[in-house]
């Protein structure tokens, strides 16, 4: 991995990275903060929302200072592949910037839209080979990045010891956003799309046993609680399905990253106590 530029922050490192990904076929651009110590360090991946690049969280959220103090790496990749030849959209919700974390299947999409491969598989080894890992990693996000957090981690358990998530999009096959995007990266086949629906998956068992509790904060004044993000869908399958899930409804907080960085150092203690258990 190329280093585009490094900075040191609360006793730590954060680099931002380039490579070339075999996944998606394009460049790839993250942070990575390592905090001070020789390690190993377990893993936090953070996957982030609609429009967003790596330098979202990387600067917005005030994630370092708790992870430097519970010792634990941030990984913060991209939310698409992008470039030429990349295929894209005009609007904000589908294409580059919004890769919705699953391997599209349907042109023009599936030759570059292979997020999910590109995080459970390339990004993992990546991390695990240039940096100071323990092995043990967790995953959160916030929006689009939070359904990919929360999906992640349910359809590939053996990878992820932990997770947690911002105001996710809790039910894509039920809203707008995922609608939109399942039916461009995967098709008009609904069966398909309910193996990337957080509400789904935990009502059908997929968190049981896995996961000792799930993480969800998700502000009262967000302007797209209602129609997009649905947490009241993650409680009533958590409460189904016997599954733990702590919902935290903050008041007069909204969809910025005023928000996470209000609750962020919660979600890394949350994820260091599990991933150093």
């Amino acid at each position: 991995m190329q280093t585009l530029k490094t900075h040191a922050v609360h006793g730590g490192t954060l680099r931002y990275l380039r490579h070339d990904s075999t996944a998606t076929g394009t460049p790839m651009t993250l942070s990575v903060f390592v905090p001070p110590g020789e390690g190993p360090f377990p893993v936090l991946i953070w996957l982030s929302g609609l429009t967003c690049t790596e330098d979202n969280f990387t600067t917005k959220a005030g994630a370092y200072r708790a992870a430097a103090e519970h010792g634990v790496i941030i990984v913060a990749p991209d939310t698409s592949p992008r470039g030429e030849g990349v295929a894209d959209d005009d609007a904000y919700d589908l294409g580059q910037g919004a890769g919705f974390y699953v391997d599209a299947t349907e042109a023009p999409w599936a030759p570059h839209f292979r997020m999910e491969t590109y995080v459970t598989e390339e990004l993992i080894a990546l991390i695990d080979a240039e940096f100071p890992t323990t092995g043990m990693r967790g995953l959160s996000g916030h929006s689009m990045g939070g359904h990919g957090a929360l999906t992640l981690a349910l359809r590939h358990p053996d990878l992820f010891r932990s997770v947690s998530a911002f105001a996710p999009i809790a039910s894509p096959t039920r809203c707008g956003w995922g609608e939109k995007a399942f039916t461009a990266y995967l098709g008009p086949d609904r069966d398909a799309w309910a193996g990337h629906d957080a509400a789904l998956l935990i009502e059908a068992g997929a968190a049981r046993g896995r996961f000792d509790d799930i993480l969800i904060d998700q502000g009262d004044a967000d302007g797209f609680l209602v129609d997009q993000l649905k947490p009241e869908r993650l409680q009533a399958a958590a409460d189904a399905a016997g599954q733990r899930l702590t919902l935290r409804m903050q008041p007069g907080y909204d969809h910025s990253y005023f928000f996470m960085a209000s609750f962020i150092a919660d979600h890394v203690a949350f994820h260091a106590a599990r991933l150093k258990a």
